[in-house]
């Protein structure tokens, strides 16, 4: 091994120590309880809530498919940037509302509210299986980021697969030991790290490579051109209908993706998710630091086989090793961090829905807020569950790289089949349980044809789209021809004229 390798072997592995300590210590003192492990107890602040949700949308994703779209593709990749900073505009609105039906309720996932929306467990565990299926993928995906993250920045010392072993053990320990509050702890490291690796960026790379950001932009108008216009270079038809509509579906589907949620109901107050809308924007800005330096990589690499590798070629190969390690432990925990709340999602999505009985199997919990012994026995199944779903998908990392990452290209299209079900019905108290189901199988069948008969996007619409708009057509038709929802309670009848966005409109 090569001294660089050594050091930034020892700087990763110190850094893989400190976040589960940090992580584990978060918990001391804490109640043992489901809610406490799910949601952090509804206590977190406006600082914690921001780097939660920050950390979420700031992946292994960032430091490598950003830079990589930018160095493959161009434009096309600003439509991270344009979905999640729509998105946040969404959640300013849905947010608070989603907080103040499952904090009334004492309610922890999307399967809990679909459940107590509708009044039917089989509902809920519909939409628990469902988000449990589209979000696996995900978990695979930053698994095998981390390993080529922790690869790149170890000049090939460590494995693929025992990168991909490490982070996996890394998240599992601090996020069955501390829950939520744990990957909120941790992501204030990361953030730490993250802000100040892409500022560093930000100005080296430009610098050492050409002649600064000006430069850089003359060169790109000048010598690629087709880079910054849509569809992009050979993007495969990534053009202004598809931006338009992948921002509009993602925007959409990202305020009820379930870590997103996770984030909304760890919330001591619905003035913190507003207040958290609002600063979260900014955040989305260092997305354009790795797109400047996969553009970079253009000029400096051309030839580059993986496009994946476009920023971490560029740091091994000017900078020295401790800054090296640096960086790739930012990357690193850009990956831990959203893999630990996604276990920890399915976990609760399994909770009280598939695992506990039901929103109705412990009303004592309900009413005082204590964790009585089947609220732990529900905790501990829960862990469990998300301790197998990270096997699974540290598995399919190991043995099939490709077989469920080719799924995350549906993750956003599935989970937005979940919209009607479990935001439109909390508005919309006409809707069924029948006709939410319905719309939910149709889009999902719709869905899935489209891709495997290679018509998505189809004429450039995202199929996503297309399955939502089909998912909803059916769902309004059987409630109107059958509108067989539960009425309002008179608790909700008493409250007839507050805005929907404070109190949507619910069942008892």
């Amino acid at each position: 091994m090569s001294s660089s390798a050594a050091i930034a072997t020892t700087i990763f592995a110190l850094a893989m120590v400190a976040t589960i300590v940090v992580g584990v210590l978060s918990a001391r003192g804490r109640d043992k309880g489901l809610d406490e492990w799910s949601v952090s107890s509804r206590g977190l602040g406006v600082l914690f809530i921001w780097l939660l949700m920050a950390g979420e949308t700031y992946t292994s994703f960032s430091f490598l498919g950003t830079a990589g779209w930018s160095f493959s593709y161009g434009v096309p990749i600003l439509y991270l940037v344009a979905y999640l900073t729509t998105g946040f505009a969404v959640a300013y609105v849905v947010g608070p509302a989603l907080w103040t039906y499952a904090s009334r309720h004492r309610l922890i996932s999307i399967a809990d509210m679909a459940e107590h929306r509708f009044r039917s467990r089989p509902v809920g565990i519909l939409v628990a299986v469902v988000a449990t299926v589209f979000i696996v993928p995900y978990i695979q995906v930053q698994i095998q980021g981390m390993g080529v993250v922790v690869n790149a920045m170890t000049y090939g010392s460590i494995d693929l697969r025992v990168a991909a072993v490490i982070s996996f053990v890394v998240a599992e320990i601090f996020i069955l030991v501390s829950g939520l509050r744990g990957s909120a702890w941790v992501s204030a490291l990361k953030d730490v790290l993250v802000i100040a690796a892409v500022a560093f960026l930000a100005v080296y790379v430009p610098m050492h490579y050409v002649d600064g950001l000006g430069d850089l932009m003359h060169r790109m108008v000048t010598e690629k051109p087709e880079w910054l216009t849509f569809p992009g270079h050979e993007s495969g038809g990534l053009n202004g209908t598809w931006f338009v509509s992948t921002l509009l579906l993602n925007a959409v589907t990202i305020t009820i993706f379930p870590t997103t949620v996770a984030g909304y109901l760890s919330a001591k107050t619905p003035n913190a998710l507003r207040r958290n809308a609002l600063l979260l924007p900014w955040y989305q800005l260092l997305l354009f630091i790795p797109m400047m330096v996969g553009a970079t990589a253009l000029f400096v690499i051309p030839s580059l086989d993986n496009p994946d590798l476009a920023l971490f070629s560029l740091v091994t190969d000017s900078l020295p090793a401790p800054l090296v390690a640096v960086i790739g432990v930012a990357g690193a925990l850009s990956a831990i961090v959203p893999m630990s709340v996604f276990m920890l999602c399915i976990g609760t999505l399994w909770g009280r829905t598939l695992l506990g009985g039901g929103n109705g199997a412990d009303p004592r919990s309900r009413r005082t807020g204590t964790a009585p012994a089947n609220d732990i026995r529900t905790k501990r199944l829960s862990q469990l569950v998300c301790l197998l779903a990270g096997l699974l998908a540290l598995a399919g990392s190991l043995f099939f790289p490709n077989t469920l990452v080719e799924l995350s290209v549906l993750s956003y299209e599935g989970l937005a089949q979940l919209v009607p079900a479990v935001l439109l019905a909390l508005y919309w108290r006409r809707m069924s349980a029948g006709a939410a189901v319905a719309g939910m199988l149709v889009g999902l069948v719709v869905m899935t044809a489209l891709w495997a008969s290679g018509n998505d996007p189809w004429h450039g619409v995202n199929g996503g789209i297309i399955a939502l708009a089909a998912n909803l057509a059916v769902a309004l038709t059987v409630s109107l021809l059958r509108p067989t929802g539960p009425h309002p309670s008179p608790a909700v009848r008493r409250e007839k004229g507050a805005p929907a966005a404070a109190t949507p409109g619910e069942t008892s």
